[in-house]
C-alpha cells in the first residue's frame, strides 16, 4: 500500500464518526463571499454539499449576492447608496435585488449542485410564505433604508417537505410582510433564523476571513458566549464580525448545537469543517 493510499484511508476513517454523528441532521449553511465568485470555489462548494447529502446529512443553503446586485445595478445605471452598511432599497432597486437573488444567483447555485449529482431546489422566502418579514427600522428619524427587512417569523413547512423528499433547499433571503410588501434581508440573519426554527445541528457562516481573530491576527478556533462578550468589550471583535458572531451565538442560545464561522476561501471548506477534527474556522458554543 502506498503512502498516498494510506493517507486516503486515514482521511476516510477520520470522517466516519462525523458521518455517523450528523446522519439525518440538518446543517444550515450561509453561502457567500469569495466562495460565490471564484469558479473553482463554486465547484468545490457544490461538490461538498452533494457529498454531505449523499452521506445522510440535510444541508440547507441560504445565499447572499451583494456583489452581483451591485454589478447589475451599475449596468442598468442605478446608483447604489449605503447607510449604516445597509443598501438603501427603493422599489426599482428591490426589483433588481429580487431578479438577481431569486433568479440569476439562486439558479446558478441550483445548477451547480445538480450538475454534481445533487437534487437542489431554488426558493425565495416568498415561496410557501417561508420568510415573514417586517421593515428594518434605522432608529433614526431621518434615515429610511427602504425595502430592507428583518425576519419576523419562519414557516419551515416547505423546507421540511423538500428535506423529506431528499432535495437540497437553496434559499434567497427575500421575505414578504403581512401586507404583501417585499423585503431584502441580510443572509446571515435568515440563515440564523432558519437554523433556530429547524432546530439544526449546525449553523455554518462562510466568510472571507479565517474566522474570529485575536488582536495579533491569530485564529481563535473556539469561543463561548462569555468569551465573545469579553472580546467585544476589549475591541478584539469589531465592525462586520460583530453581527456574524451575534447571529452565531443567537442560534446556539436558541438550541442549535454549534455555530461556525469559516473561511470560504479555502477549497472544500465545508467538508473540512464538518468531517475533520481540526475544521477551518471558529466554533461558537454556549
Amino acid at each position: 500500500m502506498t503512502n498516498s493510499t494510506q493517507k486516503v484511508a486515514q482521511i476516510l476513517i477520520e470522517a466516519l464518526p462525523y458521518i455517523q454523528k450528523f446522519h439525518g441532521k440538518t446543517i444550515v449553511i450561509k453561502y457567500g463571499g469569495n466562495a460565490m465568485i471564484d469558479n473553482a470555489l463554486k465547484e468545490s462548494f457544490a461538490r461538498d454539499v452533494v457529498l454531505m447529502k449523499l452521506v445522510g446529512m440535510n444541508p440547507v443553503i441560504v445565499h447572499g449576492g451583494g456583489p452581483q446586485i451591485s454589478g447589475t445595478l451599475a449596468r442598468v445605471g442605478k446608483t447604489t447608496e449605503f447607510i449604516d452598511g445597509q443598501r438603501v432599497t427603493d422599489s426599482e432597486t428591490m426589483d433588481v435585488v429580487e431578479m438577481v437573488l431569486g433568479g440569476l444567483v439562486n439558479k446558478e447555485i441550483v445548477h451547480l449542485i445538480n450538475s454534481h449529482g445533487g437534487k437542489a431546489v431554488g426558493l425565495t422566502g416568498k415561496d410557501g410564505q417561508m420568510i415573514q418579514a417586517r421593515k428594518l427600522r434605522s432608529g433614526k428619524p431621518d434615515v429610511d433604508y427602504g425595502q430592507v427587512g428583518e425576519v419576523a417569523s419562519i414557516n419551515p413547512a416547505v423546507v421540511e417537505t423538500l428535506e423529506a423528499q431528499r432535495f437540497i433547499p437553496v434559499i434567497a433571503p427575500i421575505g414578504v410582510s403581512e401586507t404583501g410588501a417585499t423585503y431584502n434581508i441580510n443572509a446571515d440573519a435568515v440563515a440564523g433564523a432558519l437554523a433556530r426554527t429547524l432546530k439544526a445541528e449546525k449553523l455554518i457562516l462562510m466568510t472571507n476571513t479565517p474566522g474570529v481573530l485575536d488582536k495579533q491576527g491569530k485564529l481563535l478556533t473556539s469561543l463561548t458566549g462569555e468569551e465573545v462578550g469579553a472580546l467585544k468589550a476589549d475591541g478584539t471583535i469589531v465592525d462586520g464580525m460583530i453581527p456574524k458572531v451575534d447571529c452565531a451565538l443567537d442560534a446556539v442560545q436558541a438550541g442549535v448545537k454549534t455555530s461556525h464561522i469559516i473561511d470560504g476561501r479555502v477549497d472544500h471548506a465545508l467538508l473540512l469543517e464538518v468531517l475533520t477534527d481540526k475544521g477551518v474556522g471558529t466554533l461558537l458554543s454556549l
